[in-house]
């Protein structure tokens, strides 16, 4: 049985170190929430996030699987955890500018749970804003408001107000509670890219969490040309449907979509490159279905399958739940998780490198796209056809 010792979070493998600072925009739950992450100057003795940064997030995890009595188990298990990046490490200015990735996670997260994935894009130069959604989908998340009459400082000023996880009302079609929630999700995508853009630009944006990290540093540091949507689960289907809603997003990378929630005339809108990277245990015949929709109307979409993998082996989960709860939630499957991490990311940097024109060398691993490779197959494991 593993030892703590061995959960651990990967580092980055490319190239540059990776930094990171959490953005909040905006007075009200209509601003924007994110983590950044970003190719960082070395620096002596960093300090390192921690994954859970707030017991709230362990309270909304406990509320999110239904079992309230499980946050000091889950204090416990996560509170220490810290993620392999430097916290607010100075912005690594190279020259050229680098490309864009706007992840957005999936149902019950919140912004750190894919730490793993956006911190091996932005150590393969990218930066990489990872959402934390307000439309009740996060386990727990947070916005700040400015009090009346409020003290002239900002901090002083600024009181929290939390948004919670939601459920479906009883006797409330699930498609109806989860389509505007998409819809809200994929607008978040969008305005995160106008902020960034606006950041380019040389405007100044006030970050009312802290000045730890000074975000005019990406002035003329972002490749606006080069920007692609990224997701897990829900956030799968938010990219895609990001990809519908906004032009500057030239592709987007699935992994393991939850197609549900998507209206059916949306597969005639999406006509640019989605890669949709499939767990073996998550997806169904008609999930798959309507991906082939959208390959059928673009062939560089691409659908491959990660054989012994389940829906959490693309979440951070899978490395840092030991054997209890990998048993109870079953966060892997039969496949190493950093052999499964380094297929998902060689594949998601292969198809980027081909659609936003990168000057890398991903296009060694672009066997992949095909579904060549050790535990990956193309399409969907045919087991699926008798789902």
């Amino acid at each position: 049985m593993g030892g703590a010792q061995s959960l651990r979070l990967p580092h980055g493998k490319g190239p540059h170190q990776v930094g990171c600072t959490d953005v909040m925009v905006g007075p009200n739950r209509k601003g924007l929430f994110f983590r950044l992450f970003y190719p960082c100057l070395p620096q002596e003795g960093a300090e390192q996030p921690l994954w859970i940064p707030r017991r709230e997030y362990c309270d909304g995890l406990a509320d999110y699987i239904n079992l309230k009595w499980c946050t000091p188990l889950l204090s416990v298990t996560f509170g220490s955890y810290r993620v392999p990046v430097n916290w607010n490490g100075p912005f690594k200015a190279c020259g050229s500018r680098y490309p864009l990735i706007i992840f957005s996670h999936g149902l019950g997260a919140f912004r750190a749970v894919y730490s793993a994935v956006c911190a091996e894009m932005a150590s393969r130069g990218f930066l990489v804003m990872a959402l934390e959604h307000r439309d009740h989908s996060a386990c727990a998340t947070y916005f700040c408001k400015a009090e009346a009459g409020g003290s002239d400082s900002l901090e002083a000023a600024l009181q929290e107000e939390w948004i919670p996880f939601r459920r479906v009302q009883e006797g409330r079609k699930e498609f109806h509670f989860r389509n505007p929630q998409v819809h809200q999700r994929a607008n978040e995508c969008v305005r995160g890219l106008r902020l960034v853009q606006d950041i380019s630009s040389g405007k100044a944006v006030t970050n009312v969490l802290h000045k730890g990290f000074d975000l005019s540093a990406l002035k003329e540091s972002v490749d606006l040309s080069k920007v692609a949507v990224m997701g897990h689960s829900f956030g799968g289907a938010t990219a895609i449907l990001a990809l519908s809603k906004e032009d500057h997003f030239r592709c987007a990378v699935a992994l393991d979509a939850w197609m549900f929630p998507l209206k059916n005339d949306l597969y005639h809108k999406v006509t640019k490159p989605v890669l949709f990277i499939n767990t073996e245990k998550f997806q169904t015949a008609e999930s798959v279905a309507k991906m082939k929709r959208l390959s059928s109307r673009n062939r560089q979409t691409k659908i491959i399958t990660l054989l012994g993998s389940v829906h959490l082996s693309q979440t951070d989960f899978t490395f840092l739940a030991g054997n209890l709860l990998n048993r109870l939630f079953q966060t892997r499957g039969t496949l190493d998780p950093y052999a499964g991490l380094d297929i998902t990311n060689r594949a998601a940097l292969a198809f980027l490198q081909k659609h936003l024109r990168l000057e890398e060398d991903f296009d060694q691993w672009n066997n992949l796209l095909e579904g060549i490779g050790d535990s990956v197959i193309p399409e969907a494991p045919l087991c699926i056809s008798s789902l």
